[in-house]
């Protein structure tokens, strides 16, 4: 498996910033995908995640109500809209897809105790 993000930059406090994730080799529609985040420092923490149909979805309290996670299954993508965006998002971003098709569950994966790859991470950087 995988998987390459793409989107990071430099935003000013309050924009927005779209990331995406393309998977390579692997059943796509069968796998729980998300994205986490780690700031200088911190550890990696849990952003938000995504059912293998897009039907479900699951969100870090922090982003809840300004990040919106979304993906296209025929295009083997995941994105990730970031909205009214704070300092304190700032963060090296990955991709991760569950450990096996249909074998991850949202809180698992978000947990991260069912995360079977992990993408290269890509920067955002929020400036006040």
């Amino acid at each position: 498996v995988q998987l390459q993000a793409s989107g990071g930059g430099l935003v000013q406090a309050g924009g927005s910033l779209r990331l995406s994730c393309a998977a390579y080799e692997l059943t796509f529609n069968s796998y729980t995908m998300g994205w986490f985040r780690q700031a200088p420092g911190k550890e990696r923490e849990f952003v938000a995640a995504i059912s293998w149909s897009g039907g479900s979805t699951y969100y870090a309290d922090s982003v809840k109500g300004r990040f919106t996670i979304s993906r296209d299954n025929a295009k083997n993508t995941v994105d990730l809209q970031m909205n009214s965006l704070k300092p304190e998002d700032t963060a090296v971003y990955y991709c991760a897809a569950g450990s096996g098709p249909y074998r991850s569950n949202l809180r698992t994966l978000a947990a991260g105790a069912n995360v079977g790859s992990w993408g290269q991470g890509t920067q955002l950087t929020v400036s006040s």
